[in-house]
């Protein structure tokens, strides 16, 4: 894919996969908001995507980059700081900003990919 369409698309698209992740751990946080003992889990991509791709750019390797975008794996982690007296984790005002931030952050990524994408048909059509 990277060979027609370049990094930024591979990019673009592995972080929608973790946004779109995020998201179905959020919802699935507020389903069980009410499930004794239950643990909230969050995904953790950004700092493990961020050094790779750093660590890729050092050496200047287009396929170097192209193997870190695709080799970096996203970590479900559960909370264990739970105030509650039933044991669960979930609050309900940080999943409901998770839920808008993560909203935010797909609806950025769609916007950005469909941008690039326009921008290749034009230069393919020469309009």
């Amino acid at each position: 894919m990277s060979s027609i369409f370049g990094n930024e698309f591979l990019m673009t698209n592995k972080a929608l996969d973790f946004v779109w992740k995020q998201q179905q751990l959020t919802a699935n946080n507020i389903a069980n908001v009410d499930t004794p003992n239950y643990k909230a889990q969050h995904i953790s991509f950004e700092d493990e995507f961020k050094n790779r791709l750093n660590h890729a750019m050092k050496s200047g390797n287009s396929s170097t980059m192209e193997q870190a975008i695709t080799q970096t794996k996203a970590k479900v982690v559960a909370s264990n700081n739970s105030k509650r007296v039933d044991g669960n984790g979930v609050d309900m005002d940080v999943e409901n900003v998770e839920l808008v931030k993560t909203t935010l952050q797909y609806q950025y990524l769609v916007q950005a990919f469909n941008s690039d994408y326009n921008r290749l048909r034009t230069v393919i059509r020469g309009n």
